[in-house]
């Protein structure tokens, strides 16, 4: 252990606060000023409600319970005709209580159909805690703010599902190419 005489700890104290008091401040003008937000930011959830197929995973995953989703069955008449008709579910209500939200991003996860994002906007507060309950109009809004996802990596892997699709396209064409030889030279 190093020795201290009295009155060490006052002295370093008083050595970090000149210190600081010496740097250049970094106070951000926020109301003025937007601040730069990381790219994987997580604001609020915006829907993009054209993928939503009400499968109800996003409610049923929330560890909160602050997920409403109201529907209804529709019946689409058959594509062709002697066809079967079929039934489709139709989103009425979807709606997200902030208040309630803990942000953990499970409902975007399981959302096999990509109909929940992430959005970087982050001022949406109410006066009142009841208003925090944002409906799918609000949420659509939100997906419009959402950025475009980061360009892929040109040094990475190809993805093996794509490289066997390839290598199936190409022995595809070279049988064709084969076919076509031997019907030209038949």
């Amino acid at each position: 252990m190093a020795p201290s005489f009295p009155g060490s700890g006052l002295a370093k104290g008083l050595a970090v606060t000149l210190r600081t008091m010496t740097r250049k401040t970094v106070t951000q003008q926020y109301p003025e000023a937007q601040p730069e937000l990381p790219p994987r930011t997580r604001g609020v959830i915006g829907l993009f409600e054209e993928n939503c197929t009400v499968c109800m995973l996003c409610a049923r995953e929330c560890p909160d319970w602050c997920i409403y989703i109201d529907s209804h069955k529709e019946t689409v008449p058959a594509a062709v005709p002697g066809g079967r008709e079929r039934s489709r579910n139709v989103l009425d209500r979807f709606a997200i209580d902030f208040a309630l939200c803990m942000y953990c991003g499970i409902c975007i996860e399981v959302c096999p159909f990509d109909a929940l994002f992430w959005s970087p906007e982050f001022e949406y507060s109410e006066t009142d805690i009841r208003d925090l309950t944002h409906e799918r109009d609000k949420l659509r809004e939100w997906m419009w703010t959402v950025p475009a996802p980061p360009a892929l990596d040109p040094a990475a892997e190809e993805p093996k599902e794509l490289g066997a699709a390839r290598k199936t396209a190409e022995k595809l064409a070279t049988a064709a190419r084969r076919e076509r030889e031997q019907e030209a030279g038949e």
